[in-house]
């Protein structure tokens, strides 16, 4: 049995917060995005948050750092964009396997810093695979239903890349987050289940998908049941929903999954939906009150927050919700 699979049968764990909000925090520049390795590119990098794990390393650990220090269980690496798929927007496709071996051994260094000053509390880091910028269920063009921007075989090729890159680079879990097109989904389960196989790798797959709106439907038109029995068959460690919605919103939809799904339940909402200028709102103690409502329920074996969420977000979270009992893994009935 994996190391988490034991704590997770005891407690409710803690994911960190919002790399991409804390990044904004910095204000950063063109130039702070290029550093000294890419002074010369050729095309504009301001951004691509990814490749600051090369470029601004410290502020990347940093966060890092703040999560952990707060009491994050799980942290994510800063690879949410680091696909050739993803990458192709700033020309960078061929740095994919050096963003994802640098960004997972920055967080795996913070981690195990903090395991190593209490045993007793292991930190674990979540290898940040996103749904990329194509879909293979809907067409880009709506006077073409038929046309795909990207297909299968090519997404299975680029999230194998990726996965390959982030266990070399010592990730304990995969994550396949804010999944909007359960088809791209199946793709990073393809490609993570063959590439474990090839290399006998025992690191287990985390995925969370994202509803787009209060119809509790994925982009590709999923009820939240239904994308759970798409993917059941990865017998992932846990399934759940992050992004999109504030927890508030997020509540039936997390309350579906509790129900439905024979492994454990994730939740990272944003904190609130954004307002006009693109922030987010919600308060530490708004926000904690219904996520600790969610875990007083039963609902959760996994806690964090998505955009707009800060290390005070994530403290009130776990103040809030540590003494809760994790939600009991149902049988499977078949």
């Amino acid at each position: 049995m994996h190391k988490i699979e034991e704590l997770l049968a005891e407690k409710i764990l803690f994911l960190d917060g919002a790399m991409g909000t804390m990044i904004q925090k910095h204000n950063l520049s063109e130039e702070a995005y290029r550093g000294d390795r890419f002074a010369d590119y050729d095309h504009p990098l301001k951004g691509n948050n990814d490749l600051l794990s090369i470029t601004q390393p410290k502020i990347i650990t940093d966060i890092h750092h703040k999560f952990l220090e707060v009491g994050a269980d799980i942290i994510e690496t800063n690879t949410f964009n680091s696909t050739t798929v993803s990458m192709a927007d700033y020309f960078m496709e061929d740095l994919v396997y050096e963003l994802n071996v640098t960004s997972a051994q920055l967080a795996r260094e913070c981690a195990n810093h903090y395991t190593d000053k209490n045993p007793n509390k292991p930190r674990f880091v979540a290898g940040s695979i996103g749904p990329t910028n194509k879909t293979t269920s809907l067409s880009p063009d709506v006077n073409n239903p038929g046309y795909r921007a990207i297909d299968f075989d090519a997404l299975v090729i680029a999230y194998k890349e990726q996965a390959s890159a982030l266990a070399e680079g010592g990730v304990d879990i995969f994550l396949i987050e804010t999944v909007f097109d359960t088809l791209n989904c199946k793709a990073a389960i393809y490609a993570i289940l063959e590439l474990k196989e090839e290399k006998d790798l025992n690191i287990p797959i985390m995925i969370s998908g994202t509803i787009t709106d209060a119809s509790g439907r994925t982009l590709s038109g999923q009820t939240v049941e239904a994308f759970w029995y798409s993917i059941s068959h990865a017998n992932p460690l846990s399934v759940g929903l992050n992004c999109a919605l504030g927890a508030d919103q997020m509540r039936p939809f997390i309350k579906e999954l509790s129900d439905k799904a024979w492994c454990r339940v994730s939740a990272h909402p944003n904190a609130g939906l954004p307002n006009e200028f693109g922030e987010y709102d919600e308060t530490p103690e708004s926000m904690s009150a219904v996520v600790g409502e969610f875990a007083s329920n039963g609902f959760l074996n996994i806690v964090g927050g998505c955009c707009g969420t800060t290390p005070e977000h994530l403290k009130a979270i776990i103040d809030r919700v540590e003494q809760e009992k994790p939600r009991a893994v149902p049988q499977l009935m078949h």
